[in-house]
């Protein structure tokens, strides 16, 4: 008998389903006697005990499904060790519904911060493998994350579909790609749609700059100019601020976000008309693409053979185009950067992209 518990935690995307249909199906196909427990939204089921047992059917289908049917939550990890209202201990509470229920593995999907809580029980003796999911490619030790190209294509159509009304309307339009502290899905949807500027958190951007790229395309003859800006976007001035400096300045603010701070100095600096778009959390929704679908596969099917052969405490993550097992312990905490003079961003320039930093 193997009893496997599932769970998926923080931001939703695409692929979720995907990555678990591959875990059970690699399971079932190889296991005869099989037990899989789902814990309702993320970690709050494995705490609080709201679980089911799922049944072959539950996977049946779910292959081209957006979200999760287990549902999701964000539990921030800096307050996992903190007791809860009613003064529960959140790490002991899982550890006990772990037990209970005889596990033999806990699979986790999730982003970062599910990772290092994930990493956590690792360290308090629960058998776990975690699978990389996030839209912002932004995990440390695997080349790429399931949600990412689902929500490139996404953002990389709204970019598209911008074109046509932007050259309409000789305008400038800023399209704001979701990218909090990286700026991998921005970058890549920014080439992608044929942006002719791009603001990534990882390069500030001196708003000059930015303005000189787009007067240079007016004086080209180009009557319009699309901005890709990451909603971690920052400008030189900001990036010297302290964390407590920034995040006084932005309660101050009068912008929704950083994009409509760029609109309203483009606009008063250059006269031109700028309207914004945000997709926002239509980049997480929808179906998973056929890259995810089959990336997800691979995760899965690596994962369930990790568990049959009970090597655990690993991300399965994809590296140089293969499925590896990296011990939780060497990624757990660490983020995934775009690196400013990367050959993406050098090529990228070459053609003439305006980063707002030259």
């Amino acid at each position: 008998m193997k009893r496997i518990g599932i769970l998926t935690s923080g931001g939703d995307c695409q692929a979720l389903n995907a990555a678990m249909r591959g875990v059970v199906k690699g399971l079932s196909h190889n296991v005869d006697d099989l037990e899989i427990y789902g814990f309702y939204d993320g970690y709050k089921g494995l705490i609080y005990g709201n679980y089911r047992l799922l049944t072959s059917a539950d996977f049946s289908g779910i292959l081209t499904k957006g979200g999760t049917i287990l549902g999701t939550s964000r539990q921030p990890f800096k307050l996992m060790r903190v007791p809860d209202e009613n003064g529960l201990d959140k790490v002991e509470a899982m550890k006990h519904t772990y037990h209970k229920l005889n596990l033999d593995c806990l699979v986790i999907l999730g982003g970062n911060g599910t990772q290092k809580t994930a990493n956590l029980l690792r360290e308090e003796g629960l058998h776990v493998i975690h699978l990389p999911k996030t839209i912002d490619n932004d995990i440390w030790g695997t080349d790429i994350t399931f949600g990412f190209q689902s929500a490139l294509n996404i953002a990389t159509d709204t970019i598209d579909y911008i074109h046509t009304t932007a050259a309409s309307h000789n305008r400038v339009f800023i399209v704001e790609i979701m990218g909090h502290k990286v700026g991998w899905l921005p970058l890549h949807a920014g080439i992608a749609g044929g942006a002719d500027i791009i603001l990534i958190p990882e390069i500030p951007y001196n708003i000059n700059k930015v303005i000189d790229a787009i007067d240079k395309r007016t004086k080209q003859g180009k009557g319009f100019t699309i901005l890709a800006v990451a909603e971690g976007a920052i400008s030189k001035q900001d990036a010297k601020l302290s964390k407590k400096e920034l995040k006084a300045k932005m309660k101050k603010s009068k912008y929704p976000s950083v994009s409509y701070e760029v609109a309203a100095l483009v606009e008063e600096k250059s006269g031109r008309e700028v309207r914004v778009t945000v997709p926002g959390h239509m980049q997480r929704g929808g179906s998973p693409c056929a890259f995810d679908r089959v990336l997800c596969t691979q995760l899965g099917a690596a994962a369930a053979q990790a568990i049959l052969e009970k090597d655990y405490g690993y991300m399965i993550g994809m590296v140089n185009g293969r499925t590896e097992r990296i011990p939780l312990n060497e990624v757990a905490g660490k983020l995934k950067t775009v690196d400013p003079n990367c050959q993406l961003i050098q090529e990228a320039k070459q053609i003439g992209i305006c980063f707002g930093d030259e």
